[in-house]
């Protein structure tokens, strides 16, 4: 008796938080989205009206580009980083994931910073074409923008899996005369399986979500964290905004559910 007291106190403070900064929130901003001209019917408009839906085509899409890039490149670097040792690999490795350390913003104005009208890419273009070549501001550069900020929540993930593998299946398969290439194909790739579902998983919600970079580089098209920011702010539409906030959500929740039922195991969203 005494120690399930003591589990209901330790208890206690976890229940208030989650009910003051989850449950309650999350209770007010679905009867916010409820609340407007359509009332219930509000929350289908991210799939009627034409505008949403078109915002959440785009969102989806660039997350999606993100996620399988993001894949490719921290597989490959990460495969390389955790089977090799070299000069600098300690350097290149902190190098790779320092931009962890950078809020959205900040990334964005990198992004600016390289192809932006005063950017790098741009000047050197100058010099050889005559023209700048600007892009930040485009899909591209948001596409750039959020690639940079999922690399390294993903590589440290892949470095982990690929440390975990055991060497003895790919001593086996070469010794049954397997080469380097089908190795990697048929026994490393296959067993990081759940490592690239839960990493995607990640990467995929955090493209959803981003705030900073596209408030940074969102100028010539709209992603839905933008359009619940122009909504609330410029256009005062509180209903709107919401709506759209619940819709956001459930689409990243039910990505990362789908993830955790395909691995088994835990996946947790970075910030």
């Amino acid at each position: 008796m005494k120690h399930r007291r003591f589990l209901l106190i330790c208890l206690a403070p976890l229940a208030v938080l989650t009910a003051a900064f989850f449950l309650l929130p999350m209770a007010r901003l679905v009867v916010v989205g409820a609340e407007g001209p359509l009332g219930i019917a509000g929350y289908l408009a991210i799939l009627l009206e034409p505008r949403y839906r078109a915002t959440l085509i785009n969102t989806v899409l660039l997350a999606v580009a993100t996620t399988i890039a993001t894949l490719i490149i921290a597989t490959i670097a990460g495969l390389f980083l955790q089977r090799h040792r070299f000069p600098g690999r300690a350097v290149l490795i902190a190098m790779l994931t320092f931009p962890l350390a950078f809020p959205g913003v900040v990334i964005g104005f990198l992004i600016i910073l390289l192809a932006g009208r005063q950017g790098v890419i741009g000047d050197l273009t100058r010099l050889v074409s005559g023209s700048k070549l600007v892009f930040a501001y485009s899909i591209w550069g948001l596409f750039l923008g959020y690639l940079y900020f999922s690399i390294p929540r993903v590589i440290l993930t892949i470095m982990a899996a690929v440390q975990k593998l055991d060497p003895g299946l790919e001593e086996a398969a070469r010794s049954l005369g397997a080469s380097p290439w089908a190795v990697q194909r048929d026994v490393v790739l296959p067993a990081l399986v759940p490592a690239f579902v839960a990493s995607g998983a990640i990467a995929f919600a955090t493209a959803m979500g981003a705030f900073g970079t596209a408030f940074t580089l969102a100028t010539n098209i709209d992603v839905l964290p933008m359009l619940i920011y122009t909504e609330f702010t410029l256009a005062a539409n509180f209903a709107t905004a919401a709506s759209l906030s619940v819709g956001l959500g459930l689409i990243s929740w039910a990505m990362l559910a789908l993830a955790r039922s395909l691995t088994g195991g835990t996946v947790a969203a970075t910030g």
